[in-house]
C-alpha cells in the first residue's frame, strides 16, 4: 500500500467526552478521515489516518490549525486532493480542506 501525506487546514470541534483518544509516542493522533470521491459526490470513503499538528498545543474548538495527515490507502488520490473538503472523526471531530500533497511513498510491505 502507498502512503500519502497531505497538508491541510482543519477546524476542530470540541473534544469527545471520555478522554484524550489514541495518541502515539511521537505526539501523533489517530483519526478517521471521511471524504467524498473527487468528481463523484455520491461516492465517499473513511480512511484511518494519523494527524500531526504543526503547533504542539492542543487546538481550541473553532481554531483553524495546519496539520499533516498521513493515509495509507491506494484509493487516497481519488478522494484527497488540493481543495478537497473532508471531515475528521476521533478524539475530536472537525472539518478541513486539503492544501497540498506532500509525499507519496511505497510504504510498508
Amino acid at each position: 500500500m502507498k502512503r500519502f501525506r497531505y497538508r491541510a487546514l482543519v477546524d476542530f470541534d470540541q473534544p469527545a467526552a471520555g478522554g484524550p483518544g489514541r495518541r502515539y509516542p511521537s505526539g501523533t493522533r489517530g483519526f478517521m478521515v471521511h471524504a467524498r470521491r473527487i468528481g463523484e459526490p455520491s461516492g465517499h470513503k473513511y480512511f484511518p489516518a494519523t494527524i500531526v499538528l504543526d503547533d504542539q498545543q492542543p487546538p481550541q474548538p473553532g481554531e483553524h490549525v495546519v496539520v499533516t495527515i498521513t493515509v495509507t490507502d491506494a484509493d487516497a488520490r481519488s478522494y484527497l486532493a488540493p481543495g478537497q473538503p473532508f471531515t475528521i472523526w476521533g478524539e475530536s471531530t472537525g472539518r478541513g480542506v486539503i492544501s497540498r500533497l506532500l509525499l507519496t511513498d511505497p510504504g510498508p510491505g
